[in-house]
């Protein structure tokens, strides 16, 4: 009875997009998060092996803070029986390696701009993985104009103000759009392992083990990371920052994959255009970036909720249990 109600209350479309909004808000801060984290304890923005060490760190932290919450939550302890192993290594691989070595090392050969909007990809990714690859819902052309008129806002938030060479290299826009790919893939993965265990033990396992070998990668690579200050004692700004970095990462991800569990991947993807919104909002606050805010920004804002309106107005979505989800 609980897990019908639970599950309802996760259908609802209000709470959808609550949820969804809040995750990518807690997204939205680690971009100004980790350009803070960066400057805090000395990595270098061309460092790429001490970027791959601090996301380790992130990530393995992120796993444990999942599995003590989740555990206590549930009043047991959060552990994978044999059937869930093989699901947890498949959503490290893409969740978290694949998606964030690519990430990284695409990074430092290509520009910001460019990253944001390839990046971007990963929610019509999600949407042709989900209904061409797992079979989980039908491609309809609601959902491809919502998420093109998204996409266009990302586009734009990206551009006010700049400008974008027109330059590819497979090792910086290709690595990118790879990362992309990898978490959209990711995504259809958590939907399908969602609906057999529990999507916040999935989450909590495949960061600690995908954080553990982010962290052997950067460390062997020379990656360096102190978070002590030059007097020898401890960092407190940095360390609160790597703490919090992992925990946006442990309740965004987790929350993420409890919405997928119950909806429609589109209905839940779709916010995922918010992301470079909540960014630059606040990179412009946290960061003192004001030049960042401007109309560009409010028609982009206006362009991607239109964009996630026109996606969530689909009617009787069907779900793979046999029940729809009404408007």
């Amino acid at each position: 009875m609980d897990q019908t109600k639970s599950k309802n209350i996760m259908e609802n479309p209000v709470v959808v997009t609550l949820c969804a909004l809040l995750c990518c808000a807690l997204w939205g801060t680690a971009f100004p998060g980790i350009k803070l984290g960066y400057e805090w304890t000395g990595v270098q923005n061309s460092d790429t092996a001490t970027q791959i060490l601090y996301a380790g760190i992130r990530f393995t932290l992120a796993g444990i803070l999942v599995i003590i919450i989740g555990s206590c939550a549930q009043k047991k302890n959060l552990l994978p029986n044999k059937k869930a192993i093989y699901k947890i290594i498949i959503l490290a691989i893409f969740q978290t390696i694949v998606q964030y070595l690519f990430f990284y090392v695409g990074l430092a050969r290509t520009t910001g701009v460019k990253s944001s909007i390839i990046t971007s990809f990963n929610v019509f990714g999600s949407l042709l993985i989900s209904a061409f690859v797992f079979h989980q819902e039908k491609l309809t052309m609601k959902k491809v104009v919502g998420c093109a008129i998204g996409f266009m806002g990302v586009v734009l938030v990206n551009l006010t103000g700049g400008s974008m060479d027109t330059s590819l290299h497979f090792a910086g826009e290709g690595f990118i759009f790879i990362s992309a790919m990898s978490y959209a893939l990711s995504s259809g993965f958590i939907k399908k392992f969602g609906k057999e265990e529990d999507p916040v033990m999935l989450s909590g396992y495949q960061f600690l083990l995908g954080g553990l070998f982010l962290f052997l990668v950067g460390g062997a690579f020379g990656g360096h990371v102190s978070f002590l200050q030059k007097n020898g004692s401890a960092n407190i700004p940095a360390i609160s920052m790597i703490l919090y970095l992992a925990m946006v990462s442990a309740v965004a991800y987790s929350l993420w994959g409890i919405l997928l569990k119950h909806n429609p991947i589109s209905r839940v993807a779709i916010f995922g255009f918010t992301n470079p919104i909540f960014g630059v909002v606040l990179s412009a606050l946290l960061l003192d970036e004001k030049d960042s805010l401007g109309v560009g920004s409010i028609v982009a804002l206006v362009l991607v909720c239109m964009g996630i309106f026109i996606v969530n107005k689909v009617e009787n979505i069907p779900i793979e249990d046999g029940t729809s989800f009404h408007s």
